[in-house]
């Protein structure tokens, strides 16, 4: 081995090159100066792969990677470029390191990828992950070399913002924190009322978290509670009112139901009186003896939320019962 050179010289010597690549990843330039997309995804990457969400190198497409995304961004950016995790996610795998690419995309079976996708939703059908370079996801698992691939990123692009990105880390402050609770209904925002694609994508997988999460995992209706060793649950969340007429991701406007009660509330079999008693649809035609016959759930009442601010919402559970609930 020429001058002596060890092992760990060399992977020292390669790990700088990847340090320095990331101190020169293009930019798109536009009237707001260069475009940040990459650098946030990048980070965000790192991040999640530190904080032990992605634990081998398959990026998937989530609302916990998108909104650890437009947490980022919110606080680093500060220009006027439009916010688009779908952006970076495709454009990276331009940047190139020893002519190999830095970032690549897998497509699902069937699916070829040619050009740039907008939509978060086709996005998410046609890939299946992505993959940093091999060598570099090898070189993230490393504690030091996170920290020197963060502070590279930080103190090249995002020097004027960083001490307040670091501290709200610190505090857990942020769009995460901030959506949780609004969706809790902890608290009011005018922010979270207009929902484009991106945060319909985030809402959408955060509001089953956190009906799990106030609900216990259990059944409101059944009281049942089967949860994996590996975390998994048979619990879905069910919208009271539907979103696509609401809006509403709020806990408030959600139960936790078991899947055949999810599909007989969805369907207008089930309902809920003021009192949050469990009511029946007198057209259904069931055996009343099979323990699980629905008829046994007549006027009991659900299992409630913790917090009186989780509990359902009045006017909700009334409007499912004029406009879902059969009579």
């Amino acid at each position: 081995m020429p001058f002596g050179i060890g092992g760990r010289q060399l992977k020292m010597i390669e790990a700088s090159r990847f340090i320095k690549k990331l101190k020169s990843i293009r930019q798109g330039s536009s009237k707001h100066g260069n475009a940040p997309h990459k650098l946030i995804l990048i980070l965000t990457v790192i991040e999640l792969i530190e904080k032990k969400y992605f634990e081998e190198n398959k990026f998937y497409i989530d609302s916990v990677f998108v909104a650890h995304f437009k947490e980022n961004w919110e606080l680093l950016v500060n220009t006027l470029h439009n916010q688009d995790f779908t952006q970076p996610f495709y454009y990276l795998q331009n940047e190139l390191i020893d002519n190999r690419p830095l970032w690549k995309l897998h497509t699902n079976d069937g699916f070829v990828i040619t050009n740039y996708i907008k939509s978060i939703n086709t996005l998410k059908e046609v890939v299946a992950f992505a993959s940093f370079d091999d060598t570099f996801y090898n070189f993230l698992q490393n504690e030091e070399f996170r920290y020197t691939a963060q502070n590279t990123i930080l103190d090249q692009y995002f020097y004027s913002t960083k001490k307040q990105f670091i501290e709200a880390k610190r505090l857990g402050k942020g769009y995460i924190n901030d959506l949780t609770s609004y969706m809790l209904n902890e608290r009011e925002s005018i922010k979270y009322e207009v929902i484009d694609e991106e945060s319909s994508f985030v809402r959408s997988g955060y509001f089953p978290k956190l009906i799990r999460l106030v609900y216990s995992s259990t059944c409101c209706m059944s009281g049942m509670k089967i949860i994996t060793d590996f975390g998994q649950d048979l619990i879905e969340a069910a919208h009271i009112v539907p979103f696509s007429i609401s809006r509403d991701d709020k806990v408030t406007n959600g139960l936790a139901l078991c899947p055949n009660l999810h599909t007989a509330f969805d369907k207008g079999l089930l309902s809920l009186d003021d009192d949050l008693k469990i009511m029946v649809s007198p057209v259904i035609i069931e055996n009343v003896e099979n323990p699980y016959s629905l008829s046994k759930l007549k006027s009991r009442k659900i299992l409630l939320p913790f917090g009186d601010k989780s509990q359902p919402d009045i006017e909700n559970i009334r409007w499912h019962r004029k406009n879902i609930f059969k009579r």
